[in-house]
């Protein structure tokens, strides 16, 4: 999570990554302890890495030159310069949620993985100015970014909501950290049409640090998870913003798993799957539960029409699942005349036999 002032911004940056001890590459791969209890492969698996996504990171930039985000990002956008990003962050925080999202490791087993490793990443800053922010989140949508992640908060919003409205508008999911405080939810988590991420620990148990109230939605895990840095380091990470990535993630890997799925219907899955904590039911600190990705790739589809005019947070239906019906109908239906036809025939071979 990010403050707006430099002050504000390196105190922030400091409260949530927490260096690591220097470690051989291969050895970031077996820290990532939360992927397991996650069930990232399978989840990867099953959508297809969120291949063709794009998220766009609103953040302090990313070093595309990490070796882990190799061929993982798309050309971003340096707002207050009104010019190509530089591929450059001198704070690190955006090279570190960038590869919690679409980290893809290197060479053989080494490095971290993201939760959509196929997606593509679009680094969008600065985050200082609610007004730079706001033409960034046009910029993302102008641009293809199917997912946005803001893990940052703002003194004030100015016109962010009603870029997040056409963000929204434009069938985009925007997610946002709750911030690191351990007091109400910050902006723009805040801001209607934002799902609000939480954080959790190892243990399932609300962060300590965790921002929470009225508008949480969601939680992640966010404690020590190992990160990238900039030229090729490595940190470890404490705070909602990590969790905000890995559901941002989550939600490339749902939106390549049914690409025809509307935003709406994306954060509905995420918040209606999720696996319920604390208070039975939504509550300030968890929201609707903890990211449950599994669930959230496989639950049933709700059709078309009621996805669109639904609430986000209403449980979906009990449709079956496009992707996994079994046998189309067409399919039963000529295996079932294939049979009769056999069958017609198996009892003439008899009866001739019978009748010499």
């Amino acid at each position: 999570m990010i403050r707006r002032s430099v002050a504000a911004l390196a105190a922030a940056l400091l409260a949530v990554l927490v260096t690591a001890v220097p470690a051989r590459a291969d050895a970031q791969r077996d820290a990532e302890w939360y992927l397991e209890p996650m069930k990232a492969a399978q989840a990867a698996e099953l959508g297809r890495g969120g291949d063709g996504v794009i998220v766009a990171v609103l953040d302090t930039g990313v070093d595309t030159r990490h070796p882990d985000l190799a061929g993982a990002t798309v050309p971003g956008r340096n707002m207050a310069l009104d010019k190509a990003d530089d591929n450059l962050d001198p704070q690190g925080h955006g090279t570190g949620t960038a590869v919690l999202i679409s980290g893809r490791g290197h060479g053989s087993g080494a490095g971290l993985l993201g939760i959509a490793p196929k997606s593509k990443v679009m680094p969008i800053r600065p985050i200082y100015d609610a007004v730079l922010v706001a033409e960034g989140i046009r910029w993302a949508v102008q641009n293809g970014a199917k997912v946005i992640n803001m893990s940052f908060e703002l003194d004030s919003t100015g016109s962010v909501q009603q870029a997040i409205d056409e963000a929204v508008a434009a069938d985009v999911v925007v997610v946002a950290c709750t911030g690191n405080e351990n007091t109400g939810v910050g902006q723009p988590a805040s801001l209607r049409g934002v799902l609000a991420v939480g954080a959790v620990d190892r243990t399932d148990q609300i962060a300590k640090y965790s921002n929470h109230g009225p508008e949480t939605d969601l939680v992640a895990y966010g404690t020590g998870l190992p990160v990238a840095q900039p030229r090729g380091k490595y940190a470890v990470a404490d705070g909602t913003s990590s969790s905000a990535a890995l559901v941002a993630g989550a939600a490339a890997l749902i939106r390549a798993r049914y690409p025809d799925m509307p935003a709406s219907e994306v954060v509905d899955r995420l918040t209606s799957t999720a696996t319920d904590r604390g208070e039975k039911g939504r509550d300030d600190y968890y929201g609707y539960g903890q990211l449950n990705l599994i669930a959230a790739l496989t639950a049933p589809r709700t059709s078309p029409s009621a996805s669109a005019a639904a609430p986000v947070t209403q449980p979906v239906s009990s449709t079956p699942d496009t992707a996994d019906q079994g046998f189309p109908p067409l399919l039963t239906v000529a295996i079932g005349v294939l049979l009769l036809i056999l069958a017609v025939a198996a009892f003439m071979i008899v009866r001739a036999r019978r009748n010499t």
